[in-house]
């Protein structure tokens, strides 16, 4: 699909394309009784479901990587105004917090307009098979936000058909909704993601930018894998090589890079566009030095102390490359130039690709996806659901295709085929592949080692002087902070939920 197609595709009420499709706000889509008729209407309904992910995906980064000892933060003692972000990070966090708020809302806004077209969708009269299609995009996108807020809060109000209310109620789940235990979440996320599958098109069949058959199976193997059903994950990683639709990219920069978005590696991702239609991403921006001058890296004037300074790469991170690792170079810029002198802040490279767009006045503006899941993690994942099953020799070919990539033809092979010892090699690998794309914090919560891993980075953090702000309370990591609180202003207007211990 066209750059502006999918613009018209993921985006309601911005102004470029099809009128009828644009001017349906979000109050319209939730309330009317006389919007679900024609084809017209489910595509459109549909379109709207993806764009609360642009939102998702803006900050997700805090929770899914600031979490963790991949990133930090550049500590600006003259500028405190955004505190919550090092709360998160350093693991002093509230139920105020806005980003988890904004992971609550933005997730519950996917799930109320999925369930919105999933009630009225088989009583329609049009083309089957493109009905089918739509149907299993919303089962996917409404198992990919549960899946997500399960992970991130655990119980969380399982609610599959549409909410009677205002729009307000039904966007943020305001009404009287317990929380539904994990278990009961998790079922339903494999139910939505098994329904998914048949009705998707294959990735050469299917618009880019939607959800596709090999997108539903890789989360669904995703979710085995957090649920530690090794053989079940297996099955499905194994049928997504085997169709031959992916394929690593000879280039790992070039995997990000915009100009080849929804490339022959990427399995989903989120879709954004840079321009004046309020569709573009900022992610080079957040994650650049918070300079009130950023001409010395992008090449024009443009002040990002209030933006930037965020998702720092951490010495940790850094140290975790291994010689020759081509990725570290992609990934992670060391730093940049000033007035001749070179400045060694580094800062993440992944999601900066010069020319960058020029910024709409103060607003920054770039033209970066969000990779969701790409074709190196089913690969990874293949290999540890392997090992874990005792598979170790099977594993390694696997592992060694990501690692080929990395260092080159002949160079870094694993050998080893002693489980512990491969399990550790792989979880390593998957931090530095996947660095920056908010795996890290997940996989060190289902791998069980969040709280040592963390506990450690936060004594050598603080033993380093380098944040003043770290204060004893700080890395004080028990098995209640593996999970977010439930945000504030859910618990005050739903008497029903209960916030989770600790906070």
């Amino acid at each position: 699909m066209r750059l502006i197609a999918i613009a018209c595709l993921l985006i309601i009420s911005m102004g470029a394309c099809k009128k009828s499709f644009l001017d349906i706000a979000p109050e319209n889509f939730i309330s009317s009784t006389n919007f679900f008729k024609t084809q017209a209407d489910f595509t459109q309904a549909v379109n709207a479901t993806y764009a609360p992910l642009r939102n998702i995906y803006n900050t997700a980064y805090i929770m899914g990587e600031m979490r963790s000892d991949n990133t930090h933060y550049i500590y600006n003692n003259t500028n405190r105004g955004n505190l919550v972000r090092e709360e998160i990070a350093d693991f002093i966090d509230n139920p105020t917090a806005e980003p988890t708020a904004n992971k609550w809302t933005f997730n519950y806004r996917v799930i109320a307009y999925a369930n919105e077209v999933l009630a009225r969708i088989d009583a329609a009269t049009f083309d089957e098979n493109i009905k089918k299609n739509l149907k299993g995009q919303e089962l996917f996108l409404r198992a990919l936000c549960y899946f997500d807020l399960v992970q991130y809060f655990g119980d969380v109000p399982l609610m599959l058909t549409p909410v009677a209310g205002s729009a307000d109620e039904i966007i943020n789940v305001r009404s009287t909704v317990a929380r539904t235990p994990k278990a009961e979440v998790y079922a339903q996320i494999i139910q939505d993601a098994k329904d998914a599958i048949p009705l998707l098109l294959n990735k050469a069949q299917q618009e880019k930018g939607r959800a596709t058959s090999g997108a539903a199976k890789t989360l669904l193997a995703n979710v085995y894998m957090v649920q530690k059903q090794w053989a079940a994950a297996e099955t499905l990683l194994r049928e997504i090589v085997s169709s031959n639709e992916y394929s690593l990219l000879p280039d790992y920069n070039a995997v990000f890079d915009p100009a080849n978005k929804n490339n022959a590696e990427s399995i989903f991702e989120v879709q954004y566009q840079a321009g004046n239609l309020g569709l573009q991403s900022n992610f080079a921006y957040t994650f650049m030095p918070n300079l009130t001058n950023l001409s010395p890296i992008t090449g024009f004037t443009f002040n990002n102390q209030s933006i930037g300074g965020w998702n720092i790469p951490t010495q940790n991170l850094i140290a975790a490359f291994e010689p020759g690792d081509r990725r570290k170079a992609a990934s992670i810029a060391d730093g940049y130039t000033a007035n001749n002198t070179f400045v060694p802040q580094p800062f993440v490279k992944k999601y900066f690709h010069l020319p960058l767009p020029a910024p709409n006045g103060s607003a920054a503006n770039t033209n970066e996806n969000w990779p969701v899941y790409r074709y190196a993690e089913v690969l990874l994942f293949l290999a540890e659901a392997l090992n874990e099953q005792g598979k170790s020799a099977e594993a390694l070919p696997f592992l060694n295709l990501v690692r080929t990539r990395a260092f080159g033809a002949g160079l870094g092979q694993v050998a080893t085929t002693n489980q512990a010892q491969l399990r550790d090699i792989i979880l390593q690998e998957r931090r530095v592949e996947l660095a920056f794309e908010n795996k890290r914090w997940l996989d060190l919560v289902r791998t069980e080692r969040a709280i040592p891993v963390m506990t450690a980075y936060g004594a050598a953090l603080k033993a380093s002087g380098q944040y003043p702000n770290l204060v004893a309370s700080t890395y004080n990591i028990t098995p209640n902070r593996l999970l977010f609180p439930i945000p504030f202003q859910e618990i005050q207007v739903d008497p029903k939920l209960v916030q989770n211990p600790g906070y």
